[in-house]
Order: C-alpha cells, then sequence, then structure tokens
C-alpha cells in the first residue's frame, strides 16, 4: 500500500454562503461525511475546476435543499472542515434534508453524527524511567537529531521556562508548519523549541457556541493546563528547581527534552471529533515524528472509530502515534484507543509520594496523600453527612454543608458527584476548617494527591471505612492531619486504580492496554495564569503543577518514543512499539510482581499490558515485531470487513478471496487467545521477529503457560547469522477442558532468551 503523504489540504474554511437565520442554524447537526476519493474528485471538479470539489459538491445539494426545505430549515451547508489525509470527506453543519440528498449522490460512503464529546484523559519520572543525564538514551549524541512531538491537546503557555530554547539549532529545513496568530499569540511565541502552534476551534463552535473569551484564548494559548503539561512531560527542556510548594522538587526535563514541539490546540471546554480530526491532520501535513494525544473517545469498530483512521493514516506516513487508555478504571473493558496500529498507555505511580497521617481521637492512624503543606491541623470535631448537612453532605456537593455543623471542623467527604478538589472548596466555603477525602470501594487503596484550598488528604476505603466505624462509635469523634513532604523509595510501580483495562472489546485478539508508563503525582508545566486546581476560587499561581491520570503517562511513552526515533532512525512506529513492549518489565524496584492497587492482588495484562516501560533496554531490545501499514490491512480483512470500509484505510485495494490470515496472526508482540467453550480446544498463530541485536545469536524459548491452557512452540530455537534477518514460528494454545467454573481468564508469557537479551511477549488466554 502506498503511504506518500498528500501535498494537498484543504484550506480550513466555512463557505461564503447567504446569511441564515438562528433558527435555520439550529436545526442543523455536525456530520462527518466520508466519501469516496475518486469518484468524487471526477464528479466534481470536472465540473467546476475553479472552485475545490467540496465546495462544489455542498453548493450543489443547497441548490436544491433551498427549494425543497421550509424556510426555518432552508440555510445552506456549513463546512467546518475539509479532510483528505487522514480520510477522504469533510465535516459540516448539515439539515437531515441535506445529509439525504448527500447520500444519494455516488461516492458518498456514509455520514457519522458528531454526537460525543471527545474526554482528555516531572522531576523524578526521567530518573525512575532509568535515564541519566549524558549516559544511554540521553547521552549527547542521541539528543542531536531534531524530532519533532506534535501534541493535540489544550495548547500551551508559550512563556514557560520548559519551552525555552536555549542550546537548540536552527528549526529542520523539512518542517512544514507555522505558528497560527490569535488571542494573545503571536509567531514571536514560538522559538526553535516551540516550532509550531495552530488552533482548531469549528466544530466546538457548532456545538458548544462561541468560545468564551473571558475564561480561553482563541489561539493555542493554553488556558486549561491540560496541554501544557502534556508537551513538557514529552519534550520540555531541563528546568531546575522545579516543584509545586516546595514537593517534589528537582529538575524539570521532558523525555526527549531536546525535542521540537508542535502544538495543535483542538480541546476547549471539551474536545470535539471534527477539531481533532482536523488537528491530526494537519500535524501529519507538517511533518511531525510522533503524535501525543492525551484523550479518547467511546470505542466503536475501527472503521468507525475516526480517531483510530486517522492515527492509521499517521502510522503509514511513518509517524509514531500514543495515546492514554482512559481513566475509566479499575472497571474491566474500559481502554480507550485500542486500534493495533496505536500505542496505549495505561498508568502507574513512581516511587515517590506525599505521604499525610491521620490520627483519629482513638489513637488509630492511617497514611493518606496530599499536595498541603505546613505542619498540618491540630485536632478538630469530625462530622460527616448528616451531621454535616442535609442531601449530599456525604459527597461534600454545593449547597449540601450547614455552616453551623461544620464551622471549624473537619469534614469527612466521600469520592464521587463531584471533583476531589471541588470538595475542598465546598467545605471550606462552608466554614470548615479542614477534610479527610475518602475513597469508595471502587477507588480501593489508590491514594492520590491534589492541591487543596484548605488542609485536606485522601484515604483509601479500608481507612475510609474504619473512620466511619470510629464516627459511629462516640459521640464526640475527632481527627488531626499532619503532612510528611515528600518521600522517596516507595514500592514502585504500582498499576492506577484509575487506569482503564481491558479486555479489548474492539479487537479482542490484541492486548489493550500496551505498556503502562508514570502517570501517578506526575510533576510538569504549568499557566501562569492557572490556579492548580482549576478553582476560580484559588487565586494560588504555580510555575508547575502535579497531576494524575493516564494523559500523564502517555506523553511519557510518546518523548521515549522521540529518543528511539534518535537511536533507530530507519524503525517504523511498529519496531519502536514493539521494542517497548517487549522490553517491558512487571516486577516492581523490591522485586516483586507488580501490584494492582485496585485489587490489592498482582496487576495483569489487562492492567498493565506488557508491562512497565524501560527506555534504555527498549534502546537495544533483540528481536522486534515488526508491522507494515499493508499487514494491519490484512488484519481488518480478517475482522470480515467490507469494500466500503476498507477503503477507508487504503485507496484501490479488495480483500483476498481466501483469507491469508486470522486475526491472532497480526505480528503483535503480545498474545490474546480466546476460547469460545470450556470443552477442549486449541489455536496455532504465527509470528516473525527481526533480528536487531548480535549479528549472529540463538534464541531458545522459555514459556509460563496460564493456566488451564498447554502452550506448544515450534521451533523452540532460533537461529540468526545476520541483523536484519526475519525468522518466523508457531505457537498453538490448546485450552483445556473446564469441568468446573474458573476464571475467565489465565495468563502467561512467552520469551527468547539470548544472553542478555529477553523478549517477552504476554499471554492472556479467556474463555467467551
Amino acid at each position: 500500500m502506498e503511504t506518500v503523504t498528500r501535498i494537498f489540504i484543504a484550506t480550513l474554511l466555512i463557505l461564503a454562503f447567504v446569511a441564515v437565520s438562528s433558527t435555520a442554524q439550529a436545526n442543523k447537526q455536525t456530520y462527518i461525511v466520508h466519501l469516496d476519493r475518486t469518484k468524487i474528485k471526477t464528479a466534481y471538479q470536472s465540473l467546476d475546476n475553479s472552485r475545490p470539489w467540496y465546495e462544489a459538491m455542498l453548493n450543489s445539494i443547497a441548490d436544491v435543499s433551498s427549494q425543497e426545505e421550509d424556510e426555518s430549515e432552508a440555510a445552506p451547508p456549513q463546512l467546518l472542515y475539509a479532510y483528505e489525509t487522514i480520510m477522504f470527506g469533510f465535516a459540516a453543519r448539515l439539515s437531515s434534508k441535506q445529509l439525504e440528498l448527500l447520500s444519494k449522490i455516488d461516492g458518498f460512503q456514509y455520514a457519522s453524527l458528531d454526537e460525543e464529546l471527545i474526554s482528555l484523559h516531572t522531576t523524578h519520572s526521567p530518573q525512575f524511567l532509568g535515564l541519566e543525564k549524558g549516559k544511554g538514551l540521553w547521552h549527547a549524541s542521541n539528543l542531536k537529531s531534531d524530532v519533532i512531538i506534535g501534541v493535540v491537546d489544550t495548547g500551551i503557555w508559550p512563556e514557560h521556562p520548559s519551552f525555552q530554547d536555549h542550546g537548540l539549532s536552527a528549526i529542520p529545513s523539512r518542517w512544514k508548519g507555522a505558528c497560527m496568530k490569535g488571542t494573545k499569540f503571536s509567531s514571536s511565541n514560538c522559538n526553535r523549541k516551540l516550532i509550531g502552534a495552530k488552533f482548531f476551534f469549528k466544530g466546538y463552535e457548532a456545538i458548544g457556541g462561541k468560545i468564551n473569551e473571558t475564561e480561553d484564548f482563541k489561539s493555542a494559548r493554553d488556558s486549561n493546563g491540560h496541554g501544557t503539561h502534556t508537551a513538557s512531560t514529552a519534550a520540555g527542556s531541563f528546568v531546575e528547581n522545579a516543584s509545586l510548594f516546595g514537593l517534589a522538587n528537582g529538575s524539570a526535563a521532558g523525555l526527549r527534552y531536546t525535542s521540537r514541539i508542535a502544538v495543535y490546540k483542538a480541546c476547549w471546554a471539551t474536545c470535539t471529533t471534527p477539531d481533532v480530526l482536523a488537528a491530526m491532520e494537519q500535524a501529519i501535513l507538517d511533518g511531525v515524528d510522533v503524535l501525543s494525544l492525551s484523550l479518547g473517545a467511546a470505542v466503536q469498530p475501527y472503521y468507525r472509530d475516526l480517531l483510530a483512521l486517522a492515527s492509521f493514516w499517521a502510522i503509514a506516513n511513518g509517524i509514531f502515534v500514543s495515546f492514554s487508555a482512559g481513566n475509566e478504571g479499575p472497571s474491566k473493558s474500559t481502554v480507550k484507543n485500542t486500534a493495533p496500529w496505536i500505542m496505549t498507555v495505561g498508568a502507574s505511580s513512581v516511587d515517590r509520594s506525599f505521604p499525610t497521617i491521620v490520627k483519629l481521637g482513638n489513637g488509630q492512624t492511617f497514611e493518606g496523600s496530599s499536595l498541603s503543606v505546613g505542619k498540618g491541623t491540630e485536632k478538630l470535631p469530625l462530622v460527616y453527612g448528616k451531621t454535616a448537612g442535609g442531601q449530599g453532605a456525604q459527597y461534600c456537593i454545593a449547597g449540601s454543608l450547614n455552616r453551623k455543623l461544620v464551622q471549624g471542623k473537619m469534614v469527612v467527604c466521600q469520592r464521587g458527584k463531584n471533583a476531589r478538589a471541588e470538595k475542598g472548596e465546598v467545605v471550606k466555603m462552608a466554614g470548615g476548617a479542614g477534610m479527610l477525602l475518602i475513597n469508595t470501594e471502587r477507588e480501593g487503596e489508590e491514594l492520590l494527591a491534589d492541591s487543596h484550598v484548605l488542609p485536606a488528604t485522601s484515604l483509601g476505603a479500608s481507612a475510609g471505612n474504619a473512620l466511619k466505624k470510629y464516627m459511629n462509635s462516640t459521640k464526640s469523634p475527632t481527627a488531626s492531619i499532619a503532612f510528611k513532604g515528600t518521600t522517596y523509595g516507595n514500592r514502585a510501580p504500582i498499576a492506577a486504580a484509575l487506569s482503564s483495562r481491558g479486555p479489548n472489546l474492539v479487537g479482542l485478539d490484541v492486548i489493550k492496554p500496551d505498556v503502562t508508563a508514570p502517570g501517578v503525582n506526575i510533576l510538569a508545566a504549568w499557566p501562569a495564569i492557572t490556579s492548580p486546581n482549576e478553582l476560580k476560587s484559588d487565586k494560588r499561581r504555580v510555575l508547575f503543577n502535579i497531576l494524575t491520570g493516564t494523559s500523564m503517562s502517555c506523553p511519557h511513552v510518546s518523548g521515549i518514543a522521540a529518543l528511539l526515533k534518535s537511536r533507530h532512525k530507519d524503525w517504523s512506529p511498529a519496531a519502536i512499539k514493539s521494542a517497548l513492549m517487549t522490553t517491558a518489565y512487571v516486577t516492581d524496584n523490591k522485586g516483586s510482581p507488580i501490584l494492582d492497587v485496585a485489587f490489592s492482588s498482582s496487576a495483569t495484562p489487562f492492567a498493565l499490558g506488557s508491562g512497565h516501560v524501560d527506555p534504555e533496554r527498549a534502546s537495544d531490545p533483540g528481536l522486534i515485531y515488526d508491522i507494515s501499514p499493508k499487514d494491519y490491512i490484512y488484519y481488518l480483512c480478517s475482522l470480515k470487513y467490507n469494500a466500503s470500509q476498507i477503503s477507508l484505510f487504503v485507496d484501490n485495494f479488495t480483500c483476498p478471496k481466501h483469507a491469508i490470515m486470522q486475526p491472532g496472526d497480526l505480528n503483535y508482540p503480545s498474545f490474546a487467545v480466546n476460547f469460545k467453550s470450556s470443552a477442549a480446544e486449541n489455536v496455532t498463530y504465527k509470528r516473525t521477529v527481526t533480528n536487531v541485536g548480535t549479528p549472529k545469536s540463538t534464541y531458545k524459548v522459555l514459556v509460563e503457560e496460564p493456566k488451564g491452557v498447554s502452550v506448544i512452540v515450534k521451533p523452540e530455537i532460533l537461529t540468526f547469522k545476520m541483523l536484519g534477518k526475519k525468522l518466523s514460528y508457531k505457537v498453538t494454545f490448546i485450552g483445556l477442558k473446564r469441568t468446573k467454573p474458573v476464571a475467565a481468564s489465565s495468563f502467561g508469557s512467552l520469551v527468547w532468551v539470548s544472553g542478555k537479551y529477553r523478549v517477552r511477549s504476554p499471554i492472556a488466554a479467556s474463555w467467551m
């Protein structure tokens, strides 16, 4: 399949149609329309070469619809964006009649209603990842080449020291991007570090109305903080003495701190699909090397998943694409961004924490976590639920607390209903002197640190239960909080409870997430106008902020991918992904299996994927599992996609009449095995590895069989005589007969071993 970059992109215009009434506009909805490139261009460019195909096409239906629709629906179509790289089609506001007319045009494929909004999902983390200045991947020789990381997010605060360009060479001549003028943003805000900044708002304004410029900037400038944080995590410059209120003090740096950054602001009060797609298309055309997106939408089949579709065209152009897995854990099958060509990143902790000690009046003590600083509180009376207010008081939602009941007291608030920091604001406004934020069973023992507006701490579910039991046992319960600052050397990594989990609902034959990376309590850059908790009532301003989520883990992997791209310029996106997956580790810094904090048990591949990323090992993986864009197309054929669905991914391609592979044969670096019943059955998958380690080497296979599965590998030894040599093997998984109910899934691994190399693939066996 050709993977040429299309040099034409339609300018992002709203068509110059006549003025329309607000009623007519209100009757329209935003659709993303997919078209057959050849048929549409042939039909409309041959009719009128003086204007773009999409203008001619929409004008043709405007003329008809204006005659057939009543006055309330007579407004012409409103073009938002035209796409020619990530797909062929456009996003537009259309009436039902206009959509009907479009659907009758030869070359129309389908239209997606843009009814779902897309959700946004280190001083120490580089060291935790084993990166050391002057050595390995952080040696000067690996930081000279120019790698460009594109970040699709809420924008950037360009004046932040994390984006200074001291010591960087001239902008690469291959770069086609630019810095787009907007509110309080001009080309002078860019430099040799921040080399591109564009913004996309038409999709948002089509459904949300005009951007409120008292709260956001109609430009690439960031007022939210999310985009500034993720961009600096991936590629922020070195900044000494970075901290938040003195916590986590150290030298802040992005994972690939000499990379160039190109920012594509597509998220405002929320993100819309048309804007994100336009941002991704522009990034591809501008020439980024890595795309980082800490966001996601609901899972759909890949031909309906527009982010997956856009990502495919990115990897077909040699761009590594990293997405966050989502923050809907620990429930199963919540993982987002599951296409096999995407690197899907879960979140885990580092060995740094911000502990607190809560002491109850009966002498019991519990450890919590907080970004509050100072000595702490004195012993204060405790109130909770009915003793603190009316309906909703247990969650500390706005208006639920009674000032007479909480004045000067420690208020217990349960997670849920509203944001964690907002609960503290509610308590403070009601006169409370402190807050204990307790987890539900869903969050378990995960301790998140927040910048509260009053002395406060989080507590795990077990501590919360003990706290409530204590309060019910006495008429005058009390508690105090002591803040312990920053500590290091804690057990880590630990899989975060919030990190979305597999199994992968769309592609059952692919384990997702792919890997986990630091995503808990991550310190990175922050806008100068935004409070650390984003509350308007909080007048504090900070240079760096600490956040948690897969949004934070995703740019870690984006930065590491940029490091690997520097070291191995000829590696494909799939090769980089393979190296990260097969070298990931599954034991923590204490030598035990990585823990899943949600269940207080060993984390499985449905939480960790292949494991925790290890940048230095990934730079020399020994073997890689490579996948070409054409291989992915054959995989889609194996999923029984029809010709129309396949055409969204590739032009002029027909699936073979007889399948050349089964879905499980995709050359993926992990194994998802699905048995249909409890009766004995077996499946056989093929894999091909490429030698990128020692020219002459012999690998022997080691297998840890999942419970209830027998695994046979043929051959058991792979002998290579040169670099670049490819060898194949087959694995047969035999599901043993199950005579009684047991776990729905079990896990193991397949490891190719040669000297220092251990090329590991997890196995997840499931009974459907």
